[in-house]
């Protein structure tokens, strides 16, 4: 093992569990949170085009979904076999994973990229664009498309960097890209007149920043674990390791761009019959699209928060199952749950109180303010069980155990999201209340109903996992 491994595997089994979490959980707090504030600066100086293009944005922004679950599929899961690999002291196996990730997120990206130029039109228009909002989103899912290669395997060495404990050095990678997005973007949109493209071509550019400062950690060898093509992986084995264990992430991600595009057409077809303005049809569907974009992007920025902590906890945790120390697993856990739980209290507070204002900062259009308003209080109700939910998933995925992993995260996007917004609707349309107050309770619904499910999850975990005494304590 080189001496940039041992140092890792010593520190994260000797030093107070608290303090390692926060060391790794703030930089990838920092990290997403700069990528949430540049996405929703997208949606800030886009919205100043117009209802219709801000509602391509969120449109599109399920695109931008999709890619990064590839990129947290394969990255969280490579990440966790690393993690464990280095407390268990198995640098070889570390390295041959690491190596196999970046070029087949590459590879994915470009296939990807590929595809998507050809079927643009179709992809965009299944994604839930309504007719005005069609030619803003194909303008804006363009640039967004070509980034596809870089943008997922920026995401992949993110986390490669992140399980090792060095989440400093990923920090700097994707909140330089981010950064850098947030100063084209008004750059592009006003001065050089380019509109919601300029917005996509900023985003373009941030990734290939982001990609190449993220190689270069691992050409200058700043990482724990060396990248070499030569240990580039050709045994199905391997993918197959790396995509089931990482599949857990893939549906968190994914199916939050399936639930996102299921949003965006249930605003679109509820909020078209919404009362109480002055608008047409068209444009209250659009108003509907704009506000629930605007909630998404708002929630997204505090959930950083959680997923972030949960993040940081994953290599303390991961290296620590490798080296069998079990008590110092639970305390982990134990640390988590409570400095995550407390953070979302104050921030859901905070937006619940503030939500019209905040909403008004995107888009000075009372639909747009109502709507948004009123799926951002709905989601502040149940903002602290996010810490249980990320908390137990990521648990769960850093110690392989994959299936319940999977089921855990397919709960709150996929398994229940997905009949209730179908579903709820309608009822609710039934019984004289619009239906767009259902699509508004939709998301704390199904958080929810997956918190409570993560309970058991996570008390079988702790019983059966870590009722073993460690054997170095």
């Amino acid at each position: 093992m080189n001496t940039r491994s041992e140092s890792t595997v010593l520190s994260m089994t000797t030093q107070p569990v608290g303090s390692l979490i926060l060391k790794n959980a703030v930089p990838t707090i920092i990290t997403m949170t700069v990528t949430a504030i540049y996405n929703t600066a997208d949606t800030f100086f886009v919205s100043r085009l117009g209802t219709s293009a801000s509602g391509a944005v969120g449109i599109i922004f399920s695109l931008m979904t999709m890619i990064q679950a590839g990129g947290f599929m394969i990255g969280m899961g490579t990440g966790s076999i690393t993690s464990r690999a280095i407390g268990s002291r198995d640098n070889k196996k570390a390295e041959t994973y690491v190596s196999t990730a970046v070029i087949f997120a590459f590879t994915l990206g470009l296939c990807l990229c590929t595809a998507g130029t050809i079927f643009i039109k179709k992809l965009v228009s299944s994604l839930g664009a309504t007719p005005t909002i069609l030619p803003y989103a194909l303008s804006y899912a363009r640039y967004i498309i070509f980034a596809c290669p870089f943008m997922m395997t920026s995401f992949v060495m993110n986390n490669l960097l992140r399980f090792q404990g060095k989440a400093a050095f990923s920090m700097i990678g994707m909140t330089a890209g981010g950064i850098l997005n947030m100063f084209l973007d008004p750059l592009f949109i006003f001065v050089f007149d380019w509109g919601i493209s300029g917005a996509a071509i900023a985003t373009l550019i941030s990734q290939i920043t982001s990609f190449c400062i993220l190689s270069s950690m691992f050409i200058f060898r700043r990482s724990a674990v060396d990248f070499h093509f030569k240990a580039v992986s050709t045994r199905f084995s391997v993918y197959f390791d790396i995509i089931t264990t990482g599949l857990p992430s893939f549906f968190r991600q994914g199916l939050a761009s399936f639930s996102t595009v299921l949003m965006n057409t249930g605003a679109a077809k509820y909020g078209a019959v919404m009362t109480g303005f002055a608008l047409t049809s068209a444009q209250t569907a659009d108003a509907a699209v704009a506000g629930m974009s605007i909630s998404n992007r708002i929630l997204m920025l505090l959930l950083s928060l959680a997923i972030g902590f949960g993040q940081g906890f994953q290599p303390v945790c991961g290296i620590n199952l490798g080296a069998k120390k079990y008590d110092r697993v639970k305390s982990s856990i134990a640390f988590l749950l409570k400095i995550s739980s407390a953070v979302m209290t104050f921030c859901a507070v905070f937006v619940f109180i503030f939500a019209p204002e905040i909403a008004k900062t995107f888009r000075d259009d009372p639909a747009v303010i109502t709507v948004a308003t009123r799926a951002l209080r709905c989601s502040c109700c149940v903002l602290p069980l996010h810490s249980l939910i990320f908390g137990t998933n990521m648990l769960l995925q850093v110690a392989g155990e994959k299936l319940k992993a999977i089921t855990l995260s397919s709960m709150r996007q996929g398994i229940v999201f997905v009949p209730v917004i179908l579903l709820l609707p309608p009822i609710f349309t039934g019984t004289g209340i619009e239906g767009i107050y259902a699509v508004n309770i939709t998301p704390a619904l199904s958080d929810f109903i997956t918190a409570l499910v993560s309970i058991p999850f996570m008390l079988s975990f702790i019983k059966k996992r870590l009722s073993l005494t460690s054997p170095n304590p």
